[in-house]
């Protein structure tokens, strides 16, 4: 039989794997004959279905076997596009993950013809020489390494078909976010474009959004893997946080693992505890309750939404209001009221592209709202930086009690805080543990917990003062303005209490704040 008609009759064995992934991983490789591949025994299930003893570990087996299902459910004719098949796992050590990514890439690569993929991982370096390098491995021992082509040089490396290169091929790409671009412009309408993130929790938000463009047409699959280290950025929202929804979440505990070394498992479960955020990111695959530049924890903040509100909570507290003005165009401005520990039965108000003028009014209207139901605000906090100080300047003149808050201020605290935005950022984080915030699965609540559980710190280099990152540089690991947690925590910017039982309505100043003059809180507005 000559060449050409031997891979004519591998062609059509290939295509019978088209909605088979763990089919063709099976078929694919000589698990029967290399004894280097053979460290897995298969399951009992498996060993019987595919009469072989080795292959791989039951997590590749049910998942490959989940995505042959979402395939089969979506029904790809070769024309008409499809809805995206995504998957987001989370995951402990040693778990294999580089060795699945690779049987993934394969299984598209010989199934889909013009298919068009792009990798990457976390690092250069890890995606060399563990993502790219594992994909090689597997590559020269499947029944198709003659059909592509293989690269692995630096800024080479690829994998593409002999005739078709230019149409069908794999390539990987450093996730540098000013090497975005390299991730647009992949379409196959006609067959399935796919991206493979390894290490996903380190890839910038930015890398996640470009991908987006090349899952509108065709068959289009998204991979993402990576142990769960932050909790924030786009990998966390795929996997626990609010788009959740959009995927196939998959969570695989390295102690279920055939291949994990369980000795050192035992030793770090033993060292620092089963509920420890080491143990629940290399081990569990979960996300830690905190990570460690995370200057407030999930945790804390879940508990905040979850806690019960007791309807006499608040009695006793006054009504205060927090201003966030926005400042660029994708900005928001958040007016946010708390009473005590109630920052939950007021949904906040969110405005874009509002003037000074017209957030004004707003204000206003809330402020007007709360005291027509008999719980008039006794002051109102606005972040008097940028434009902020024209609404400070027009609430004073119609005689509001209005107090100008600047984020760069001096803190009253300046032994432990850098900034009046850290130190306000610190006095919520303290109170999380009796304030009651919106319920996470809220359209406010979510955005609400992004915010708050974004936002990193660090410490000056003299004094070894709080100092919270900086919304730009926010906005450079792809993370917007936590313009909702802003205007929360404002309400903070002066300590206050309810006196209602010596002096009815008056409130004593417990703390202070940096504003352009002394506004007495307990005069009249009007």
């Amino acid at each position: 039989m000559s060449k050409e008609a031997a891979d004519v009759i591998l062609a059509r064995e290939l295509g019978l794997y088209y909605a088979d992934p763990l089919g063709y991983t099976m078929f694919a490789f000589p698990w029967d004959t290399d004894a280097d591949l053979q460290q897995v025994l298969l399951a009992p299930q498996y060993r019987e279905r595919f009469g072989c003893d080795y292959g791989p570990d039951v997590w590749s087996c049910e998942f490959l076997d989940d995505l042959g299902g979402e395939v089969k459910l979506r029904g790809f004719d070769g024309k008409n596009a499809v809805d995206p098949i995504q998957y987001s796992t989370a995951s402990g050590h040693g778990i294999g993950k580089s060795t699945l990514v690779a049987w993934i890439i394969k299984w598209i690569m010989d199934t889909r013809p013009f298919a068009q993929g792009t990798v990457t991982a976390n690092t250069a370096e890890q995606l060399r020489t563990k993502t790219w390098a594992e994909l090689g491995k597997w590559h020269r021992r499947s029944v198709t390494s003659h059909w592509f082509d293989y690269t692995s040089g630096r800024g080479a490396m690829a994998l593409r078909h002999k005739i078709h290169k230019e149409e069908w091929y794999c390539s990987a790409q450093t996730c540098r976010e000013e090497n975005s671009e390299a991730f647009a412009g992949q379409h196959a309408a006609n067959s399935t474009s796919f991206y493979v993130f390894d290490e996903a929790s380190a890839v910038p938000n930015k890398i996640f959004e470009v991908r987006e463009g090349g899952t509108t047409d065709g068959e289009p699959m998204t991979f993402d893997f990576g142990n769960p280290t932050r909790n924030s950025g786009k990998f966390y929202d795929n996997t626990v946080g609010k788009m959740r929804h959009r995927y196939k979440v998959r969570k695989i505990d390295s102690r279920d693992v055939a291949i994990t070394n369980k000795q050192r498992i035992d030793a770090w479960i033993e060292d620092y505890g089963i509920d420890s955020d080491f143990v629940k990111v290399r081990v569990l695959g979960e996300f830690p309750s905190q990570g460690n530049t995370q200057f407030i924890s999930g945790e804390a903040v879940e508990a905040a939404m979850e806690r019960e509100l007791h309807p006499m909570a608040s009695k006793g507290f006054p009504r205060v209001l927090g201003v966030d003005v926005a400042r660029f165009g994708d900005d928001d401005s958040v007016i946010y009221s708390r009473k005590g520990p109630d920052a939950r039965s007021f949904e906040p108000d969110v405005f874009n592209g509002l003037d000074t003028v017209q957030l004004t009014q707003k204000v206003i209207a809330k402020f007007q709202f709360f005291d027509s139901i008999g719980d008039r605000p006794v002051m109102i906090f606005v972040d008097g930086g940028g434009i902020g100080g024209g609404v400070v300047d027009q609430l004073r003149h119609l005689g509001y009690p209005v107090m100008e808050v600047h984020f760069g201020g001096k803190p009253s605290d300046g032994d432990t805080y850098r900034y009046k935005a850290d130190e306000m950022w610190g006095d919520l984080k303290a109170d999380l543990d009796s304030v009651c915030l919106p319920d996470r699965f809220t359209k406010y609540g979510l955005r609400l917990h992004e915010d708050l559980t974004a936002r990193e710190f660090g410490y000056t280099l003299t004094g070894q003062k709080i100092n919270l990152e900086s919304k730009t540089d926010m906005k450079a690991r792809g993370i917007a303005s936590p313009d909702m947690a802003d205007g929360l925590v404002l309400t903070y910017a002066m300590g206050v209490i309810a006196l209602n039982q010596l002096q009815g309505n008056e409130f004593v100043n417990l703390g202070t704040t940096h504003a352009v003059d002394d506004y007495d809180p307990h005069a009249d507005i009007r």
